[in-house]
């Protein structure tokens, strides 16, 4: 097998095989992949996957994820697509040219 000339990037959290349990945590934690693309990928709903962080997580990692997760608009897509909208309509009042 050739050696590649190109320096390989090392990931602190590298993305595990999609087949595996791991996989639904690490997205789970990811900040721009909302739960519709978690369960278009494996078919777990919101609720599943809360299911799998409470079992797997320590009590207080459970906690700081599911306060991080509530918070962010980012995980679900309908409120990550309003408040881009908001943003958008604030930069474009906000344009003097």
């Amino acid at each position: 097998m050739k050696k590649s000339h190109r320096p390989i990037t090392k990931v602190k959290n590298p993305e595990p095989k999609s087949d595996s349990p791991n996989w639904v945590i690490w997205a789970a934690w990811a900040d721009r992949i909302t739960f519709e693309d978690i369960k278009k990928k494996t078919g777990k709903s919101e609720s599943d996957v809360i299911k799998i962080m409470r079992k797997n997580l320590k009590p207080s990692s459970f906690k700081l994820w599911r306060k991080r997760a509530k918070n962010q608009s980012i995980k679900h897509r309908k409120k990550f697509e309003k408040t881009r909208k908001e943003i958008r309509r604030k930069i474009n009042k906000n344009d003097y040219i």
